[in-house]
């Protein structure tokens, strides 16, 4: 399962990848950490954030060849950009409701919504597990 945690800067999506990272016993990959070391052709641009997307959901895909869940946070901030990454769970932290960042387009459609900081990831970690079940 390929699963995107996305959300607008500073409403938790690292924070969340970690912790999911850890139950789920799964690779992570922060799209930050990928922008700095094998994204850094790319620029803040609406073209090169489908390309950056692209190129994680790429790193993600190669890891499902082992049968492993992965998880990638980041921005994602618009609708092309996510159709490029291909996810198959899509997690949206809502914590932030004002922000400066230009042409984020919120989502019309994710699994789960998150919009508190007072989450149980266990009960993330079971939905999660029961989607993967029943796909």
């Amino acid at each position: 399962m390929k699963i995107l945690v996305m959300g607008l800067p500073g409403s938790g999506k690292t924070t969340l990848a970690q912790q999911l990272q850890k139950k789920l016993k799964c690779v992570w990959f922060n799209e930050d950490e990928i922008r700095h070391h094998v994204s850094r052709d790319l620029t803040d641009l609406a073209k090169d954030q489908v390309e950056q997307a692209t190129r994680l959901g790429r790193l993600c895909d190669i890891v499902l060849r082992t049968n492993r869940y992965t998880i990638a946070d980041g921005v994602c901030p618009t609708a092309e950009a996510r159709q490029a990454f291909k996810p198959t769970f899509i997690i949206w932290m809502a914590t932030v409701k004002d922000s400066d960042y230009q042409g984020f387009e919120s989502p019309d459609y994710v699994h789960l919504n998150i919009d508190s900081w007072n989450y149980d990831i266990n009960d993330i970690v079971k939905i999660i597990r029961q989607y993967a079940e029943h796909t």
